[in-house]
């Protein structure tokens, strides 16, 4: 019963550590394969370097602490972890974020709490968009770890007018030169803006982060520290569901049909 439960575990682990489709593949390898050839087929089926190292710890430790277990049991384990892990992803949780005065009992989540909750969470990329950015070590932080451990990294940015005294750069410095050179950094180009009746050009506004397709933070608060401490922001931190993927399609596709360009 003890190996069981190792093999539950590791399984429920990796699960929630891989894309549904690359845990399948494993699964899927491990039913097909002898044990002599399995790693050789884990690394043909999984070419990211970082899943296929969790994907072979994991039969590393099936036949170190669970060998008694033949290879069905364990694929079996693995699939039952990524259908489990698929029912729960598509369930959706919504919770709501703020910034502000604390009046007593406060069933909110904190601003900064929240986004470092999903950045840490992210496994394969993010994308991140803020009118602006200052004084935000923490973020920052975060950013540079998720890009060490392979997620993706998509930045868009608010492009201030160079008359009014900003660079186009200004907010990547704010940033911090480790997470502009492990991100992929977009603006919204001036002559791809519409003009209002003053003939000034729309703004860059949208303040939120995606992870995954799977997470999703919405909120009024831009990425400083005043509006992750004395600001009064408001906000939702979102987990499974279609909205998150809807959000980072929407700008996947201002970037493919060129109207973000590239800092």
């Amino acid at each position: 019963m003890e190996s069981h439960r190792t093999i539950i575990e590791a399984a429920h682990e990796l699960a929630s550590s891989l894309p549904g489709s690359t845990a399948e593949a494993v699964a899927d390898a491990i039913l097909t394969t002898g044990v002599a050839g399995l790693r050789a087929e884990i690394a043909k089926r999984v070419p990211h370097h970082h899943h296929r190292d969790l994907a072979l710890k994991f039969v590393d430790m099936w036949r170190a602490e669970a060998a008694d277990l033949d290879a069905q049991v364990v694929a079996v384990a693995l699939q039952t972890a990524v259908l489990s892990e698929q029912v729960h992803h598509d369930s959706q949780s919504v919770e709501l974020v703020w910034t502000g005065p604390d009046v007593g009992d406060m069933p909110f989540r904190r601003t900064e709490q929240a986004i470092l909750q999903l950045l840490d969470a992210a496994k394969e990329r993010i994308t991140l968009v803020s009118f602006a950015v200052y004084r935000i070590p923490n973020v920052a932080k975060s950013l540079v770890k998720a890009a060490k451990r392979g997620v993706r990294l998509t930045v868009i940015v608010e492009t201030p007018d160079k008359i009014e005294g900003e660079g186009e750069y200004s907010t990547i410095r704010a940033l911090g030169q480790e997470v502009s050179a492990c991100s992929a950094v977009y603006f919204w180009p001036k002559n791809k803006r519409p003009l209002g009746d003053n003939s000034k050009v729309g703004i860059l506004h949208v303040k939120c982060a995606v992870a995954d397709g799977e997470w999703l933070f919405l909120s009024s608060a831009n990425l400083t520290q005043q509006a992750f401490t004395i600001n009064m922001e408001l906000g939702m931190l979102v987990r499974g569901g279609t909205m998150p993927r809807r959000v980072e399609q929407q700008f996947e596709r201002l970037i493919s049909t060129g109207v973000l360009g590239t800092v």
